[in-house]
């Protein structure tokens, strides 16, 4: 599994992620960019924005790029994995939320990506 992280705390997101992931999963810290490409070309499985507030900015570039049905923010609160698992069940693959959430949201996020594959 590819998952590109972007925002403002991409690289955190990174770092909470590597000691979870498969050794055969890779973690990219990229742009919103270029996540939105590789999300549309295939080349990338998911994308984890960040933003002050995971209102929005954190997935601003991915919504018009793939759509808002793929996209999802947690905004400020920590998602449980049913939400998560919800979120991604319904086509999401670029997820957003805030950047003072990191350490909590992201191994529910994992957890959840990691159990459907």
């Amino acid at each position: 599994m590819k998952i590109i992280t972007g925002g403002v705390g991409k690289a955190h997101v990174a770092d909470a992620l590597k000691p979870l992931v498969r050794p055969e999963d890779e973690v990219v810290v990229g742009s919103d960019m270029q996540a939105g490409m590789a999300l549309r070309n295939g080349t990338a499985d998911y994308y984890l924005g960040t933003c002050h507030t995971g209102a929005g900015a954190s997935l601003g570039v991915l919504v018009g790029l793939l759509g808002s049905a793929r996209c999802h923010t947690f905004g400020r609160g920590v998602p449980s994995a049913e939400a998560v698992a919800a979120a991604v069940g319904s086509g999401a693959v670029a997820l957003g939320f805030a950047i003072d959430q990191i350490d909590d949201v992201v191994p529910v996020v994992w957890g959840v990506l990691d159990a459907q594959r």
